[in-house]
């Protein structure tokens, strides 16, 4: 059968009524198969579907009508305002199709669309995908990222002996349907591995805390508001192990969580078009600021290095068929020699240890000659007893280029004690010479900084 090799535990595991757990909802692997499989017929010989991707057991099975099908998924954010959604729909061809759970049918499964399957009343070319997901569109209109199911079969396995990720776990999480996180991890994943998965619906810590999983998964946002509610972090001291995502963990955040919970957050890097390729490991060391290191199957290195400071570039298994409809934009994507741009500034040690400093357009400053990274900066702030939160940019100066600046959310703090923190933790000119008060920092709905929507310096 055409998905036998991607969900292998929902056609072959061990069956239970818990299986899925999406907000307060239970299912057996029979019942979503059956689920399923009324979408599969539904949406059979199509080019390619959306749905609504709420945090329900009608988008997971959904997205495994589709795999059953050989139609691409086409999620979309149950948040998404209207012109967001008209483009997605527009660029990708493909039509909302409501889900009824309790509909049920059995499927054929037929073979899957070859590479270069086009749709022929548009010119768009799905490559045989398995989802199309749409980016933030933070330069730019969303463009469609193709997955094929080879690359997320590439992931989850590599995940799976990274994270020691076994049909023996319970997955807990609350993050969206429509991102790799919590979608492609969160559900394909259990789904291959045969953990039992339990979505909050909402990722609250006390919905945390009372899901009793052995494996977690979470973005900073997440972990900072268990961290501060020492009841929910001290209730997951029994978990195995706590993966944090999507963003930088803030120093704190990672040792406010060693603390109360006994062990040390693993973080991992990917982004949409590469999926994950760094980790920590489950039996490894991790320190804050760390990634860990390439999944097996990656190969990773730094261009255009300074102080071994540069690009990011990536290949491997796990990276996107391309963009839906955009040759130029998939061409641009890569260097001449085969590499993939993830546009992400980063260094990695000598043991193979990645960090990242940030995004190349917003996080790394040029400042009177020194190269400096947001994130080291925000992390110092972040250290600061009166800091709950904090972005930093470089904005434009007239003698040293770029300037730091900082947005921080804090209470009874000045602008001249954050600068003479910083400067007492981090050399001099790494300081802000800027320090702005917000009520909160504008954020997505996977908990990221936006900081092309903070207010001008």
């Amino acid at each position: 059968m055409a998905d036998v090799p991607l969900l292998t535990a929902l056609h072959g595991g061990a069956d239970r009524a818990d299986a899925v757990t999406v907000d307060g909802r239970s299912c057996s692997y029979g019942d979503l198969l059956g689920a399923a499989g009324a979408v599969a017929r539904r949406v059979a010989g199509a080019e390619a579907f959306a749905v609504r991707a709420t945090a329900s057991l009608e988008t997971v099975a959904a997205v495994v009508g589709g795999l059953l099908a050989g139609v691409p998924v086409v999620p979309l954010a149950p948040d998404a305002g209207p012109a967001e959604s008209e483009h997605i729909l527009r660029d990708s061809g493909a039509e909302v199709v409501p889900v009824d759970f309790a509909e049920r049918a059995d499927f054929p499964v037929s073979a899957v669309p070859p590479p270069g399957h086009a749709n022929a009343s548009h010119g768009r070319t799905y490559r045989g995908a398995a989802l199309v997901l749409y980016t933030s569109g933070t330069t730019g209109p969303p463009k469609g990222v193709l997955i094929s199911r080879a690359a997320i079969a590439a992931d989850l396995d590599a995940l799976a002996q990274a994270w020691q990720w076994t049909a023996e776990d319970t997955l807990v999480h609350g993050l969206p349907l429509f991102h790799v996180h919590g979608l492609v991890l969160g559900v394909l994943g259990a789904l291959r591995t045969g953990s039992r998965l339990v979505h909050t619906g909402r990722p609250t810590p006390q919905a945390y805390a009372a899901a009793g999983g052995s494996l977690y998964f979470g973005v900073p946002t997440v972990w900072h508001r268990v961290a501060r509610d020492e009841a929910a972090a001290r209730a997951l001291a029994g978990a195995r192990l706590l993966v944090s995502g999507s963003a930088p963990l803030p120093a704190p955040v990672f040792r406010d969580l060693r603390a109360l919970t006994g062990q040390a957050p693993v973080e991992r890097y990917g982004m949409t078009e590469t999926l994950i390729t760094v980790s920590a490991r489950a039996g490894g060391a991790r320190t804050p600021g760390a990634v860990g290191t390439a999944l097996p199957g990656i190969a990773t290195r730094i261009a255009d290095a300074v102080d071994g400071v540069g690009e990011l570039q990536v290949k491997g298994p796990t990276l996107f068929d391309g963009y839906l409809g955009r040759p130029e934009a998939t061409a641009a994507s890569y260097t001449a020699d085969g590499w993939f741009r993830t546009g992400d500034i980063a260094a990695i040690g000598a043991d193979g240890t990645h960090r990242i400093v940030g995004r190349a357009s917003t996080d790394l400053i040029k400042s009177g000659g020194y190269r400096i990274g947001a994130g080291e900066v925000e992390n110092a702030l972040l250290d600061h007893p009166a800091v709950r939160e904090a972005a930093v940019v470089g904005a434009p100066h007239p003698d040293l280029g770029q300037e730091v600046v900082a947005y921080v959310v804090a209470d009874g703090v000045s602008a001249a004690e954050l600068t003479d923190f910083v400067a007492s933790r981090l050399s001099v000119h790494k300081r802000p010479r800027t320090v702005r008060f917000l009520a909160e920092l504008p954020r997505n709905a996977m908990g990221k900084p936006q900081k092309r929507l903070l207010p001008p310096a």
